[in-house]
Formats: C-alpha cells, structure tokens, sequence
C-alpha cells in the first residue's frame, strides 16, 4: 500500500487537469471535484453532462470537459446537508499511480481544496498517514495535453475543450 498525507498533488488527464491539490479524506465515502457550473444533455441516447471548472482566477483558464453520466446519488456534505450529485468516472493520477474512480461534481468553492479524495478512491492501493501532507511529487504538467482520452471503452468518450491543455488548480479560486 502506498501512503498518502492528508492533503495530495493529483492529476485527472481525462479532465484536462494536469495537478490539483487535494484534501485526501478516509471519512468521506465519495470523491468530489469542484465545478462552476455543470449542464445536462443527451447524446447517444445516453446522459451525458457538462461541466466547467477555473483553474486560476483568470477566465480565460477555464476549461470545460463532457462525461457520460455513471449515477446520480444523494451525498451529505460535512455539515450533514444532503444533495443529489451527479456522479462521473475518469483517471486518476497520484503518488505515481493511475487508476480509474468515480467522482461527483459539486460547487467547493467555499472549501480550500477544488478535490476531495475519498476512501473509494483509495480502497486497496492508498493508506494515510494524517500527520504528513504532500509525501508525492506533483504530476507533470504535460501528462494533460491530450484534447481527447478515451474513457473506459471505445465508444465512450471524454471530449475537453480547454484554454490552457494543462492545468493546474488552485485551492480558493472560482470563477467570477
């Protein structure tokens, strides 16, 4: 098992987002990745969504991605509050490792990580260490370059129109 602090650099290439900084969290059971705002929409016959995430404060760094939607289930936040979130399932880039996990979509603007990492996500690969933080390198900036990634199968596809094709998201930024 490789060890994780309590906060980690990740990348999600299928995002077009090179390195993130996440809080990584074994009392969350889901993932969640910071949108500014997500659309819904059919194609294929199937339910796709839309969502568009800033990076930096800059607009012109905005990148935009489209997944099919995996699921839709109620999530309580921290406070106990619960939402109905839209599920998506992409790559995951961290500690030198890869693998595919499932994430929602939700509006972390207020939180200072844009990523949550939960304990799905880790299950068999991931342990964490709470008193470290940042016990990874970060991911290469170039790993994201790529405008279209296949998703699980080739039929499926992950298509991202991005600004910037790598980017880097910062804790406490939002669009305006």
């Amino acid at each position: 098992m490789i060890v994780l602090g309590w906060r980690e650099w990740l990348g999600l290439p299928d995002l077009g987002i090179a390195r993130l900084r996440a809080k990584v969290d074994t009392g969350a059971r889901s993932s969640a990745l910071h949108v500014d705002a997500q659309w819904r929409f059919i194609e294929g016959g199937a339910p796709w969504v839309g969502f568009r995430l800033t990076p930096r404060r800059a607009a012109d760094s905005a990148c935009e991605a489209l997944a099919p939607i995996r699921d839709e289930r109620e999530v309580a936040d921290s406070g106990g509050h619960r939402s109905l979130r839209v599920f998506i399932r992409t790559r995951l880039w961290l500690a030198g490792m890869e693998r595919e996990i499932e994430i929602n979509l939700v509006d972390r603007g207020a939180m200072r990580y844009p990523m949550l990492l939960g304990r799905t996500a880790m299950d068999g690969m991931f342990t964490v260490d709470p008193s470290t933080s940042f016990r990874h390198a970060r991911p290469p900036r170039h790993r994201a370059e790529a405008t279209e990634v296949s998703l699980h199968t080739p039929d499926q596809r992950v298509r991202l129109a991005a600004a910037a094709p790598a980017t880097e998201v910062q804790p406490g930024t939002r669009a305006a």
